[in-house]
């Protein structure tokens, strides 16, 4: 332990050598930032970086000047210098005291320990708060050896759970114990960086061979980088379940803070960060040159080329990249499929790279927004996603004891930490006695947001029993608390509350993804007079001329758009488009006008006479945008009876300047026959229907369809949803008299069990990751499994794995399902064999079989519908 004396005499030599050292040892880029500070400057002005009353040394200054040179608008006019000041401070403290420091190169000191942001997470004081309970843990540790001691403190922190796409902070993740990919995943990043570790946010912005995506973590220790994955920590690093998916990746990669020139291939260079490609780490990778052309033949220069991976029915854009003067750009990926979508100044075309085959592309700009697309413009793709060659690191089985140990005395003292959240029954037992008005319905729904509240419970609780005092008050508690996410019932902080409960008609303090931090409708309506305020009710339209006359927008348009506070727009006067159109948003709402932006079509819009009007910021007029209806038809087939959007088909709108926005329709619930059979009110303009059908391989059968809609009028469209007949085959075998362990504790057989015919085996890990996407996945189909009538039989590693099982995690699973113990891993070698996987300790494992001894599916490890996928093995068997 170092005391405070020691403390002490570390932070004034860490002053004196400051003050004779630049932070920024380079001349030439530190010129660079320099030229790059001046130019954020001149633009931002106001109170940009005022280091005034600031005592700092000139390392200290130029740290500041780096991190004020490219960070996102909404960190500067968000957050004070003294903030960024007192990380500096921290960083240098953990360089210092931590005994690897000194070898840490500054160039990665500088973009992968020094930088507080890593995703678009709300920035917190973690670092500190990380540094002071880590520093006596990983004391005497070797560089690996504390990343992999970190990150066993992230996983007794903090387990996987989907949720929407804001990123919490890492202390509200750790506060609420629970975090997606990308969560757990900033959380990692922080703390290692707080401990003077450079690491860095790894994306696979969505996977080739099933739908989602993932982020895990890359750190480097001395002179290497390796990966691990975020709060599921593994005896040994470059290991996670994710080799084998990675393997079969076509992108990653990450967003470096500032003007970075490292050694991996550049994406993008925006005047924030710098995207770079990290896809060579994990799996077998080509490069393709890309000729963009005009309907001439002539190369287009400042082309845009959106590379596209076919995920959730939808040719989803992961990386922009533009054309130089010769029409040229390139590309390094995996050994797969890719859709590609080039467009510039309202013509685009498109076209598919095969990464394993082709060489160079050449693609046209064939197409024009202006000019109405017919319905005939068809294409079919069939795309195929690179193979799987995982590279797995040797783990001892004494290793894997070990950390098996370990992981369950961290997951003990996780579930110690989330038994002092409410339970249902205690949330209602709370709140008994202290609600007036609320009716026994009324109060369980009031239990409900305090049962998923989390870690955040004695702010929804103090809430709720100091404003819940008469049934009006009661209702209007309610009210407000539904207009909120779940995960803003776990990280919301009691003054957006009362913010939002002072206010008028308009509780919603949520306009999207944006973080919430500051205050700003008390704000927005003391800052406006009377007749000001009922000039904007009486027409909205002045409310957008007096946002497009005081606020202005930033130029910068290729960084990314973090979400700025509403004040903190309004205290800087300047924005960009995401941020202007949430501040018009949080601007109405606080003065009593219905607004919001429409989660299918992303547009910002007011309530005017019944009908809702988009915010034209160019155009200052009311607009109602002309509408036709689109009307899908389907012929049911034998695979898929009602086609549901992000599984079989999407629908994209093409913008003006020929990229494109995809509609984001519900994922719940919307389908052929709920949303689409009848007819839907689209805005007149062209637009993209992909349809797809994903193949027990991974790979896509793709049909791209472009189309009109006119005012007024119907466009009629089939709906074709390709399939494969001949896709299920027998690719392996597995012995149907193998035997595995009743949870009674007897000997059987598979036959046995489950009498002749086809059946399912799922080998399972419990608490992890992949196996709780694949049960909750299993779960969604339930009702075809059961219709199949054929059992499902789940086999647990060990007794103990069966004992720590809680079937209620996963409500909805079919009914015929067998559960047992796969005593001694024997089902798991012979499948393991028989179908040669590379990795056998990987789970789950899925897969279908027949008492002849057929495998004719078999998914291992990370497989985002699942469920689906086998439904469409059963219905082709």
């Amino acid at each position: 332990m170092v005391s405070a004396s020691d403390n002490m005499a570390v932070e004034t030599a860490m002053a004196q050598e400051n003050t004779q050292q630049h932070f920024l040892t380079d001349a030439a880029y530190r010129q660079r930032v320099e030229e790059d500070f001046q130019k954020r400057k001149a633009i931002i002005g106001g109170n940009f970086c005022n280091v005034a009353k600031l005592s700092a040394t000139q390392a200290e200054l130029e740290a500041l000047q780096f991190l004020y040179a490219y960070m996102p608008l909404a960190d500067i006019t968000d957050h004070t210098v003294e903030y960024y000041l007192a990380n500096v401070r921290a960083s240098n403290k953990a360089r210092q005291q931590m005994a690897w420091g000194k070898n840490v190169p500054e160039l990665l000191f500088r973009h992968f320990v020094l930088p507080v942001r890593v995703n678009n997470e709300e920035l917190d004081d973690a670092r500190s708060v990380f540094y002071d309970e880590l520093k006596g843990r990983i004391a005497g540790l070797s560089m690996r050896d504390a990343i992999l001691e970190i990150n066993h403190w992230c996983h007794e922190k903090v387990t996987y759970q989907p949720s929407d796409p804001r990123t919490s902070s890492p202390l509200a993740t750790v506060r609420s114990a629970y975090g997606r990919c990308g969560e757990e995943s900033t959380l990692l990043v922080a703390a290692l960086r707080a401990m003077g570790i450079p690491a860095r946010q790894v994306y696979t912005p969505r996977w080739a061979h099933t739908d989602d995506n993932h982020a895990w973590v890359e750190a480097w220790a001395d002179g290497k980088w390796y990966f691990l994955g975020a709060c599921e920590p593994e005896p040994v690093l470059d290991l996670g379940w994710f080799n084998a998916p990675a393997s079969r990746a076509l992108l990653m990669h990450t967003r470096v803070f500032g003007y970075y020139d490292g050694p991996e291939e550049v994406f993008l260079r925006t005047p924030c960060n710098t995207e770079i490609n990290l896809i060579g780490n994990y799996g077998e990778t080509a490069n393709v040159d890309f000729t963009i052309v005009d309907e001439n033949g002539v190369p287009v220069s400042g082309a845009r080329v959106d590379f596209c991976i076919y995920n959730y029915a939808e040719y989803c854009p992961v990386v922009a990249k533009f054309t130089d003067a010769a029409g040229h750009t390139s590309l390094t990926a995996g050994k797969g499929d890719m859709m590609v979508w080039a467009s510039k100044d309202g013509k685009y075309g498109f076209a598919k790279v095969a990464f394993a085959t082709d060489k160079a592309l050449r693609i046209s700009l064939s197409h024009n927004v202006a000019v109405r697309e017919q319905s005939e413009a068809t294409d079919s793709f069939d795309i195929v996603p690179p193979p799987e060659k995982a590279n797995v690191p040797f783990v001892s089985p004494e290793q894997r004891a070990e950390n098996n140990r370990r992981f369950e005395y961290e997951d003990s003292l996780r579930h110690a930490y989330l038994a002092t959240f409410y339970t249902h029954e205690r949330a209602v037992d709370a709140l008994k006695g202290k609600v007036v008005g609320a009716s026994a319905e009324g109060l369980q729904r009031l239990a409900t947001f305090l049962e998923k509240s989390s870690g955040n419970h004695q702010v929804i609780l103090d809430f709720i029993t100091k404003n819940a005092v008469s049934a009006e008050k009661t209702q209007r508690v309610t009210d407000l608390l539904a207009t909120l996410s779940d995960k803003d019932l776990r990280d919301i902080r009691m003054a957006i509350l009362d913010d939002s409960y002072a206010a008028g008609t308009q509780l919603s303090p949520r306009v999207e993804n944006e973080m919430i931090t500051r205050t700003f409708k008390a704000e927005f309506r003391s800052m406006f007079s009377d007749k000001e305020k009922r000039k904007f009710q009486k027409n909205p339209l002045e409310l957008v001329k007096w946002i497009k006359k005081n606020i202005r927008m930033n130029p910068d348009k290729k960084s990314p758009m973090i979400a700025q506070t509403p004040m903190g727009a309004y205290d800087y006067k300047i924005t960009d488009r995401r941020s202007r159109n949430i501040l018009f948003v949080d601007m109405a709402r606080s003065f009593d006008i219905e607004a919001r932006v429409d989660p299918v079509t992303g547009k910002t819009q007011y309530k005017a006479e019944g009908k809702w009007a988009d915010v034209n910021f160019e155009k200052v007029v009311k607009q109602v945008a002309p509408q036709g209806t689109l009307m899908l038809r389907y012929e049911k087939n034998a695979i898929v009876d009602d086609p549901k959007y992000f599984s079989h088909f999407t629908i994209s709108r093409i913008n003006a300047n020929g990229t494109t926005s995809l509609l984001e329709y519900p994922e719940e619930g919307t389908t052929w026959g709920s949303t689409f059979k009848d007819g839907v009110s689209l805005d007149a303009g062209q637009y993209l229907l992909v349809t797809g059908m994903r193949l027990a391989s991974g790979a896509v059968k793709s049909e791209a369809r472009l189309f009109s809609v006119e005012e007024g009028k119907t466009t009629d469209l089939d709906l074709k949803i390709r399939t494969s007949p001949t896709d299920v085959s027998v690719i392996g075998s597995f012995n149907s008299e193998a035997k595995f362990q009743t949870l009674d504790g007897r000997e059987v057989t598979f036959l046995s069990q489950t009498g002749r015919g086809y059946f399912i085996t799922g080998l399972i890990g419990v608490g992890q990751e992949p196996t709780n996407h694949a049960l909750k996945d299993i779960a969604k189909v339930a009702a075809e499994f059961d219709k199949w009538g054929r059992p499902l039989v789940l086999l647990f590693e060990d007794e103990a794995a069966a004992k720590k099982f809680n079937a209620k995690e996963f409500p909805g699973l079919p009914k015929n399902i067998i559960f047992g113990i796969d005593a001694g891993g024997a089902v798991r070698q012979e499948i393991s064999e028989n179908m040669k996987l590379s990795n056998k300790s990987l789970s789950p494992i899925f897969f279908i079989s027949d008492t002849f001894n057929r495998v004719v599916f078999i998914k291992q490890g990370y497989t985002i519908s699942l469920g689906e996928q086998m439904e469409q093995v059963i219905r082709t068997l």
